[in-house]
């Protein structure tokens, strides 16, 4: 059976396509890009991909799939300027978990217009269930991120010597149980940069050994020192704690992330 391909067709069905997951993908990731990077990425693979199509090997399905990683990271490293080959993977991984949720949504619309529309799904038919498809899947991303958004906390640190205030954006973590193993006091945890800004707070009478557990890692040792005074900003109050533990720890906050403290569930107890 021999199917018949316009190269033309291809290369708008692609180019489309990686319009709507260049956007998901930088939603997810928080990558930001000027519109004229988006399109010049998704260009790129719509004539990575129609080259693959034309190359004399093997069938044409198993020349995109052995494509779809190098093409993707083409893609995200010109749109985003991702560099770095762990966030290069990562990135592509989520692209390709947003291109599976895409064709499924999109199939699933396109089944559902069978049953009304006669004859051969046209270009344009495919075009407008793939936008439907986007806008779908745009709202399911912005509702997942104000889900996650809704458990950030606003803290303000003050810093006694010099007096200052440092205001951090926090994650309320339910299932934070850390705590001194002395007092039985709640522990926070934050970022290694963080530390270094409210440095002036820390004593060195005032540290703590906290050991803890963490998947990947059995066992360890995390310095903790305690902060004079803490202010944290609810919805509708304004919770002031005295000598809080901070344990310092980069596992989970990078440099990029939208928070540099995890809150201990308790500290929001008055």
């Amino acid at each position: 059976m021999y199917y018949k391909l316009y190269i033309d067709s291809v290369f708008i069905l692609q180019l489309t396509s990686n319009l709507y997951l260049l956007s998901l993908a930088g939603r997810i990731l928080q990558c930001t890009a000027t519109h004229g990077r988006i399109l010049m990425g998704a260009a790129l693979g719509a004539l990575m991909v129609c080259g693959t199509i034309l190359v004399p090997a093997g069938t044409v399905g198993i020349r995109i799939l052995v494509s779809t990683i190098p093409v993707s990271m083409c893609m995200l490293y010109v749109t985003f300027r991702i560099c770095h080959k762990r966030q290069l993977i990562r990135a592509s991984l989520v692209m390709a978990g947003c291109g599976f949720f895409l064709g499924g949504t999109m199939i699933w619309i396109l089944n559902r217009l069978r049953t009304v529309l006669k004859g051969d799904v046209s270009l344009v038919l495919t075009l407008v269930t793939g936008g439907l498809s986007y806008l779908v899947l745009l709202k399911v991303v912005g509702f997942l991120r104000r889900r996650k958004e809704s458990g950030l906390k606003r803290v303000v640190i003050h810093v006694p010597e010099p007096a200052r205030e440092i205001p951090v954006r926090a994650l309320l973590d339910t299932g934070n149980h850390l705590t001194d193993p002395l007092s039985g006091e709640p522990v926070c945890v934050i970022s290694k940069r963080l530390a270094e800004e409210i440095a002036d707070c820390f004593r060195p009478e005032k540290y703590h050994a906290v050991p803890f557990r963490s998947i990947g890692r059995e066992r360890g040792i995390l310095d903790a020192y305690e902060l004079p005074e803490m202010m944290i900003e609810d919805e509708t109050r304004q919770i002031r704690k005295e000598h809080v533990i901070v344990a310092i720890c980069n596992t989970g906050m990078s440099e990029e992330s939208i928070y540099q403290m995890i809150l201990h569930p308790r500290l929001l107890e008055d």
